[in-house]
């Protein structure tokens, strides 16, 4: 029986931590790609020759890991990856960057991480994720269509972009019986959620911010046969912030 494969970036914390741990407790294999050491609260097994830590604004630097990812694979298929991992940079105050204030080095670097990375990995995993009739997920952001008080236009435009590449992925690697998909999360209570982030819970319907543990049930529902016939789509996670 062939084990189901998941690679994440993003992985030791937050939405990708909850995601990892998700699809481990359901008996995939995960591996894992972060600028960090893998967490020590990971508790999968393997827990370091699984994971890659790669400096995703370096995109040289991914190109190298990549090589060694596939070289781990041997070959064999992926059943999916989530292509987790973001930058949102912040000014001195830890409040959003405006677009006067972002310079082009820090524009370039958000869409390395956001944007480009995601290219990179998902081109190089082409043939694996077709062996398996994969899914990729792209992590997008409420950001993606709205001008948001925490995420400057780096971020905000890098998802708005990936937003779109979604689309015409799905469209190009159909033919590769690769499904390409993906979420939108709102307020989730991660790291990025401060003292500051709680008046926005008067915008939230539900009247409460999302848990990664609920996006990661999304998520793994995606990678599921039940998702089958879905592609091209975004969900988004938000308790109807949006509506």
């Amino acid at each position: 029986m062939n084990e189901n494969i998941i690679i994440l970036t993003g992985g030791s914390r937050g939405i990708g931590h909850a995601t990892s741990k998700k699809f481990w407790e359901e008996g995939w294999r995960v591996i894992t790609c972060s600028r960090t050491e893998v967490a020590p609260q990971c508790p999968w097994e393997k827990n370091k020759t699984d994971h890659f830590q790669i400096d995703l604004e370096d995109l040289d630097d991914l190109r190298k890991k990549v090589k060694d990812l596939q070289a781990l694979l041997k070959g064999k298929p992926v059943k999916a990856l989530i292509n987790n991992a973001a930058i949102s940079p912040k000014n001195e105050k830890n409040n959003r960057l405006n677009f006067d204030e972002t310079d082009l080095n820090l524009w370039q670097k958000v869409f390395n991480v956001n944007f480009f990375s995601p290219i990179i990995l998902s081109k190089s995993l082409i043939p694996n994720l077709q062996s398996a009739n994969g899914v990729i997920i792209n992590i997008t952001s409420i950001a993606s269509d709205m001008v948001h008080e925490f995420a400057g236009p780096a971020y905000a435009t890098s998802k708005a972009a990936l937003k779109s590449l979604t689309r015409e992925m799905a469209s190009d690697l159909s033919q590769y019986n690769i499904r390409v998909n993906a979420i939108a999360p709102g307020e989730i209570e991660t790291s990025m959620i401060t003292k500051n982030s709680q008046h926005l819970i008067k915008q939230i319907p539900m009247g409460r911010f999302g848990k990664p543990e609920e996006v990661a049930s999304v998520i793994f529902s995606m990678c599921s046969e039940s998702f089958s016939y879905v592609n091209g789509t975004e969900i988004q996670i938000n308790g109807g912030q949006t509506v």
